[in-house]
């Protein structure tokens, strides 16, 4: 056999497994094969931790993160290094928000809830102005805004408990709805539609990846780059906000601190559904698989028994490991 028949057929190899490769390094693949190891061994750690009602259970608390994570999958799509870090104490103020005007009355539930949309995306607006009009780089926008945020909390609630999530409320984020699944799930699957509909149907999910893919170019395409970014931000918080809106259900009340737990997670599900740390390329779908997998493996490590330190390490040590192998590309766009 001559040399260049050998190179020749090592070249048709390459080209016959290339789209089998290519499915493999997909974050979808690569979330659906986590989803099953964690089940599994789970399973084989706890028997019953993988039976249908505990993976609805699981589901219920995977739409909460998905739905905070959706709006961090928007600043982080729009590029130059956007990431939201006041979102879980817009989810805290969402929910204390929504608790205090509804105050366990079913006949207030939707006045709660556009107050709390209201006031969510007015502080996400103020994040991308800070951003865009001030200059101020995301990461210290938005640190200052949860130190802000955190502070008034403090003051508004002097930490107790306050307000209370409607009968109705708590029912649609626990009770079966259709075919079994919570009400969550519904509108988790539906937001996720109208998510990728936005992104991928849309001038304005056009204009998201056109910025986070090259701003310059962007802007000299005519995209209005600035406003579109705070726009960004405001459904970030928003999004947070809704989020909060239903983690009140989900705890009956509201606590100081209730978001804190969403922020690092929330980022971890966009880079692990395939979205770049540099913008312009992801979407939601991926994000949402990202945050079941999350769920899983907290669930799992709550049943190892891991305190909650042990499982922010992990998640940390998670995120780094995501970012070193596709989270991030080999260099920043301009």
């Amino acid at each position: 056999m001559t040399l260049d028949t050998a190179i020749s057929g090592r070249s048709n190899a390459v080209k016959k497994w290339a789209p089998a490769v290519g499915v493999v390094r997909k974050p979808l693949f690569i979330a659906g094969v986590a989803m099953m190891g964690i089940l599994v061994a789970g399973e084989i750690v706890a028997p019953g931790f993988a039976a249908p009602e505990q993976i609805i259970k699981m589901l219920v608390v995977a739409a909460l993160l998905g739905i905070v994570a959706a709006g961090q999958n928007l600043v982080i799509l729009g590029g130059k290094e956007g990431i939201d870090l006041s979102v879980g104490a817009t989810i805290t103020l969402g929910a204390l928000i929504a608790g205090n005007v509804m105050q366990g009355q079913d006949s207030m539930i939707a006045i709660a809830l556009i107050a709390t949309l209201a006031v969510t995306f007015g502080v996400g607006l103020l994040n991308g102005i800070g951003v865009t009009v001030l200059r101020i780089p995301p990461l210290v926008m938005t640190l200052g805004m949860l130190g802000v945020l955190h502070g008034s909390l403090i003051l508004l609630t002097r930490g107790r408990p306050s307000g209370n999530s409607a009968e109705m409320l708590s029912n649609l984020v626990d009770d079966p709805l259709i075919f079994g699944l919570p009400g969550i799930l519904i509108v988790w699957i539906g937001l996720g539609i109208l998510v990728t509909l936005l992104l991928r149907r849309t001038l304005f999910g056009m204009r998201i990846y056109a910025i986070g893919t090259n701003e310059t170019a962007a802007r000299l395409s005519g995209v209005p780059v600035g406003i579109t970014r705070t726009l960004l931000f405001g459904l970030s918080g928003m999004f947070a906000g809704l989020a909060g809106f239903f983690i009140l259900g989900f705890t009956g009340n509201v606590f100081l601190g209730v978001g804190d737990q969403y922020m690092l997670p929330s980022i971890i599900a966009v880079v692990f559904g395939g979205t770049s740390l540099a913008g312009g390329r992801g979407g939601y779908v991926g994000t949402m698989a990202g945050a079941v997998v999350l769920t899983l493996l907290q669930s799992l490590l709550t049943t190892l028994h891991i305190d909650p330190s042990g499982r922010q390490i992990i998640f940390g040590a998670t995120l780094l490991l995501l970012m070193l192998f596709y989270g991030r590309q080999q260099r920043l766009r301009s």
